[in-house]
């Protein structure tokens, strides 16, 4: 009965104009919804996330269709996932399924037989769809066809793609300067695409070309290339399989990044110990229930962490430090037992000069600043000590801490007093978010590319590149608010949702001259516009890219630096989308004309002659064409991972750093804040309105509280409240939350982004990484005042 319902409810589907349907009521952006709140779960996935990925497919009307995805996804010769980074197994890849909960929704929402098209649009004005939360606006079905705003007009309308590309063309070409351009990317770009896409910026005349990078791990690379010489991770997947430890700080794989939660799986089983460090319990540090396996349909699943460190927003540092003196006195009461001597004689600088600093620490001290009681830290140092192999995962718990880079070099500094990197079962791994946000900055998506890499680019195209330094996310943000910064061209993302100080980023998008979005879905960004705005539909991950009627293949590097092809299967939803490659060439086209030296037209249809031009331009990428064909693709090169660690200041060594411990403290009646996803969520994509694991059901605008700062502030748990922040001597607010007590430190509070992007200032950034500091957010709390709603259209 079931299935025969939804197969006529796709059938329906498939046969009415989806733009038909009417928008929500959205009188009241701010309007609260109906908060349930469960029990919090002590282990992640199981039936539970297999029934909620069935429930989205449904939702999205793609029951069938999606699930003969599902069956390709992250399988060899299938299609990459389009969510996380996550690698797949090199060999042992599930017949059943190589997806997660999460992964799932995301194709759910590929997948969708649910049409955005010029009727849709001409019914509902920017005006009234802007008045929808991201996850209404989310919901709305895949775009169709070119969409164009006009200056001064209130509805999108049709635009054909030549009419599209003369009036991008048209803006540029009227620029002063190519720098009053900037090309921003999402992590989802192809590598074929973001070689092209760079390589048009470059021969424009411009290096602006932020990217969600500057949002997540950023801070990972400005720390490790400096160290350890390059700024990926030097771990793979093979590497958890047999390990003594794996130590997970800042970092929630049971949302995040699920399917590591299965290689931490056999880990365990193979003998490996897990340390979690993170403010919040998480359920995916916790446990484990494998829905592939009996114990986990059945049964209580496995224990993941075996000793979990409830550290303060930031006090991570003072943790690390305090590891670091615990581990300085094991060494000098078991001399040769917990460090490896020749690897610190052999392989790093500036050991003396590390060690001195003790000298200063007080265990004590560093306990308090950190959160974390000294019996703890004292039992996680027992576990660690004799262990020679130690693997550590971070995610954006640290990255976008102010002080983010140091931490993780403090990270390493462990890692090299125990010669636990460069070596099988050992090393660092920053676990990307996107898929492809790595491969994007291999194809020279970065605002600041190295003489090398242009001196490469010029060689072979035979044009100067541009040599000056361009604009990261935050200082885009600063140039277009200042008008320096006239187009914007975002391929993917949505820019808007997933920045900080939305106000302030909002006032300033508003003044550019053209905004261009190629997008899959409609989303925020295309509703806070420029004086003009196009909307580019393109195809997605699991769409059929067909070219002069031949199938097609692009190209993804995962987080482990492994390079491999993606095809999709499905049918694409309208016959008006073209792919991102394309989209790039005809840009380039109809912008440089007979005045560029790039063959545009040639790569517009061809992705091997692209990977040819990638293979003679980015080292690593030897026999592309031939390497990619193989199943599973192949590795890149990684020094650090062979145990070289070549860096320009310090030749053949990695070094110690020296770091300090941030000072914390607060005003009277201050909070620190860090902004996190849901369950439900991928980035700025809203999936649904639960966040199951934290046992928050139908409410988004919740801010976690520790119970004990609760009764001091005169609250109480399910009170609704605003939230203050006033970095730059400027009042942010974020109205109407409601209270969830809730197991984190006292002073910590954390809260659900984009909802709370607005108080995140554009300058409190993280030191020498200048990415969004958006762990690390002063805030205050006041009762819920009905009048605010005044304040904020003033703002």
């Amino acid at each position: 009965m079931l299935t025969a319902k939804i197969m006529k409810e796709e059938q329906q589907n498939n046969n009415i104009d989806q733009n038909t349907n009417r928008l929500p009521d959205a009188e009241n952006p701010y309007k609260l919804l109906d908060l349930k709140l469960a029990k919090v779960k002590i282990s992640a996935a199981g039936v539970p996330a297999v029934i909620a990925a069935m429930t989205d497919l449904v939702e999205e009307k793609t029951f069938f269709r999606g699930n003969k995805a599902l069956l390709k996804m992250n399988q060899k010769g299938g299609f990459d996932c389009s969510s996380c980074a996550w690698p797949d197994p090199d060999d042992d890849r599930s017949p059943i399924g190589e997806y997660c909960e999460n992964g799932a929704k995301a194709l759910a929402e590929e997948a969708t037989t649910k049409k955005v098209t010029a009727v849709f649009f001409k019914q509902n004005s920017v005006y009234d769809l802007s008045k929808l939360d991201d996850y209404q606006i989310g919901k709305m079905g895949r775009l169709t066809e070119p969409m164009y705003l006009p200056e001064g007009a209130t509805h999108y309308q049709p635009i054909s793609w030549d009419n599209a590309f003369k009036k991008i063309a048209l803006h540029l070409n009227a620029l002063e300067s190519p720098n009053n351009a900037a090309f921003y990317t999402s992590g989802r770009t192809s590598n074929e695409t973001s070689f092209l896409y760079q390589l048009f910026a470059k021969e424009f005349g411009t290096n602006n070309m932020p990217d969600c990078s500057n949002m997540c791990h950023e801070t990972s690379g400005s720390a490790l290339r400096t160290t350890i010489g390059i700024g990926k991770g030097t771990v793979t997947l093979e590497d958890f399989y047999d390990t003594d430890m794996v130590i997970i700080i800042g970092q929630n794989p049971g949302t995040n990044a699920p399917r590591m939660l299965s290689a931490l799986e056999k880990g365990k089983a193979n003998g490996a110990k897990i340390i979690a460090i993170n403010p919040l319990p998480e359920a995916g540090l916790m446990g484990f229930r494998n829905p592939q396996e009996r114990k986990g349909v059945i049964g209580g699943g496995i224990k993941l962490a075996d000793l979990y460190l409830p550290v303060k927003i930031n006090g991570d540092m003072a943790l690390l430090k305090a590891i670091g003196l615990l581990l300085i006195e094991f060494e000098k009461k078991n001399p040769g037992q917990v460090f490896d001597s020749d690897f610190i004689k052999e392989k790093t600088s500036g050991y003396n000069e590390f060690l001195k600093q003790f000298e200063n620490y007080d265990l004590d001290d560093l306990a308090e600043l950190s959160g974390v009681s000294k019996d703890l830290i004292l039992e996680a140092v027992e576990m660690m000590a004799l262990k020679k192999r130690i693997i550590v995962c971070w995610g954006m718990g640290l990255t976008q801490q102010p002080n983010g880079v140091a931490m993780i070099r403090e990270i390493l500094n462990i890692l090299l007093l125990k010669g636990s990197i460069g070596k099988p079962g050992a090393g660092v791994c920053p676990v990307r978010g996107h898929s492809n946000v790595q491969g994007n900055r291999t194809m020279m998506i970065d605002e600041k590319p190295t003489n090398e890499q242009l001196d490469r680019l010029q060689a072979f195209f035979g044009f100067n590149p541009p040599r000056e330094h361009g604009y990261d996310v935050v200082n885009v943000i600063k140039a277009i608010h200042e008008e320096k910064v006239k187009v914007l061209f975002c391929m993917g993302g949505n820019f808007l949702s997933a920045t900080p100080d939305t106000t302030y980023t909002a006032k300033g998008v508003r003044k550019l001259n053209l905004l261009v979005s190629v997008s899959t879905k409609l989303n925020r960004g295309h509703l806070i516009h420029g004086k003009e705005s196009l909307i580019l539909p393109t195809l997605s991950r699991s769409d059929i890219d067909l070219v002069n009627g031949e199938p097609q293949f692009i190209s993804t590097e995962n987080s482990m630096g492994v390079v491999q092809s993606s095809k999709g299967i499905l049918k694409p939803i309208s016959d008006k989308l073209i792919n991102e490659t394309q989209i790039v060439c005809r840009m380039a086209m109809a912008t440089l004309g007979s005045k560029s030296v790039v063959n545009w037209s040639h790569y517009h249809d061809n992705y091997d002659a692209v990977r040819d031009a990638i293979e003679k331009c980015i080292p690593g990428f030897e026999d592309y064409n031939i390497r990619v064909r193989n199943k599973g693709g192949f590795y890149l090169p990684n020094a650090a991972r062979d145990g070289k660690f070549i860096t320009k200041q310090f030749g053949d060594r990695a070094p110690f750093t020296l770091t300090e411990i941030p000072d914390n403290k607060l005003a009277p009646g201050e909070y620190l804040m860090a902004t996190t996803r849901t369950h439900d969520q991928f980035n700025t994509t809203i999936y649904g309105l639960d966040d199951r694991y934290r046992g928050v059901k139908n409410e988004r605008r919740v801010v976690f509280m520790n119970q004990k700062d609760i009764d001091s502030a005169g609250f109480t748990a399910g009170e609704k409240v605003d939230l203050f922040n006033y970095d730059d001597d400027i009042e942010r607010i974020a109205p109407l939350f409601i209270i969830v007590s809730y197991q984190i430190p006292e002073g910590n509070t954390v809260t659900y982004f984009p909802e709370t992007n607005v108080l995140v200032s554009v300058n409190n950034v993280v030191k020498e990484s200048n990415m969004p500091a958006s762990k690390y957010v002063k805030i205050k709390i006041k009762k819920h005042d009905p009048a605010i709603f005044e304040r904020i259209k003033n703002i």
